[in-house]
């Protein structure tokens, strides 16, 4: 048997260790994976706008794709921001700046709360920054009214999946709200992916009219931003995820435990970079995305850590509250029942 199948993965700090040799980004490997991903999104773009003239319904078939290589293109600026896609920094920083600006999302700002993301992931006694907001039950039962209202509305899906990617990436990422006290460095990041923005947007309009670019770019930007905010939820809003306490909370047992393989089919797969491995990117961030498979196919135990199929994910939505009792996430309905039966 090859030596690393038998490495133990009850151990993830020695399993951290191991995963150490996937950490190198091969160069001409990004290059390629940056072109197959830039160069159709720009190719679906073009015969998107000009199959306008043909009828727009023709024209939004092929939305889906050119959102789903939107979407890939945001992972890429995602490992950038991890600088596991090149073996450069600069190179990292810059392309993921440029990214940034296609996918509505200041790159330096995003790296920070990103970055605070993977640090506190799991732990319930830190702020859930860059995360979906989740209560505990007994911090939804110990809400005012007007709170919890509040908070149901938050976590149905049409807002969830729908409304909120449409303010996140819109209209949030304009301006830096929250991280005001955090020096120049989140104005700088927002403002210049704003003028970026601003100029491309400029010169799409003189190019095509604002009509063909809103009727082009609305829909690829608005089922991108659906897709994007989906897969970070069942990355880790799934029944069996892991959340602790600060006292018993530590960084390698949650990322592994509490980040889910959402085991995509293979095009799926592709179009996400491999997202779906999660809980081994949590453990060793700096393995670029085109390398999650080499860690699954050397240590096949990790396939089964998580794992969520596509079906199996739809089954996660209506899993709003994490019950400190069960140890895992629960609806709104089954909190009602526990805690009518408590008072019983």
């Amino acid at each position: 048997m090859d030596p690393k199948t038998t490495i133990d993965t009850a151990e993830p700090r020695a399993l951290k260790r191991a995963l150490g040799e996937y950490r190198t980004p091969r160069l001409m490997r990004s290059v390629v994976e940056l072109m197959a991903t830039a160069i159709p999104f720009a190719a679906l773009w073009i015969l998107m706008w000009g199959t306008l003239s043909a009828g727009y319904w023709l024209g939004l078939l092929f939305a889906v794709p050119a959102a789903f290589f939107l979407v890939r293109l945001f992972m890429i600026q995602h490992d950038c921001s991890h600088g596991s896609f090149f073996p450069s920094r600069a190179a990292n920083d810059w392309v993921g700046r440029a990214i940034g600006v296609l996918t509505l999302t200041p790159y330096d700002l995003w790296r920070h709360s990103h970055a605070l993301h993977h640090a506190s992931s799991g732990n319930l006694d830190r702020p859930r920054i860059g995360g979906i907001d989740t209560l505990t039950v007994r911090e939804f039962r110990g809400l005012p009214l007007r709170q919890r209202l509040r908070y149901r509305l938050y976590r149905h899906p049409l807002v969830l999946f729908g409304l909120g990617p449409t303010y996140l990436f819109i209209l949030d990422h304009r301006l830096p709200v929250g991280f005001m006290r955090a020096g120049w460095m989140p104005w700088l990041s927002t403002m210049s992916t704003n003028a970026a923005i601003a100029l491309i947007v400029t010169a799409m309009i003189w190019l095509v009219g604002v009509i063909p670019f809103l009727l082009v770019q609305l829909p690829i930007t608005l089922l991108a931003s659906s897709i994007g905010v989906w897969l970070f939820y069942v990355q880790h809003q799934f029944e069996e995820t892991l959340w602790e306490h600060e006292d018993d909370w530590t960084f390698h047992e949650t990322a592994l435990h509490g980040s889910s393989h959402y085991d995509l089919p293979g095009p799926l797969r592709w179009l996400t970079a491999n997202i779906g491995i999660h809980h081994v990117h949590h453990l060793c961030s700096r393995i670029p995305s085109y390398r999650l498979p080499e860690v699954l196919r050397d240590h096949p135990r990790l396939r089964h850590i998580g794992r969520l199929t596509l079906w199996q994910s739809l089954s996660s939505v209506p899993l709003v509250l994490w019950d400190e009792e069960k140890r895992r996430l629960v609806s709104f309905a089954e909190a009602h029942t526990a805690t009518t039966h408590g008072a019983c």
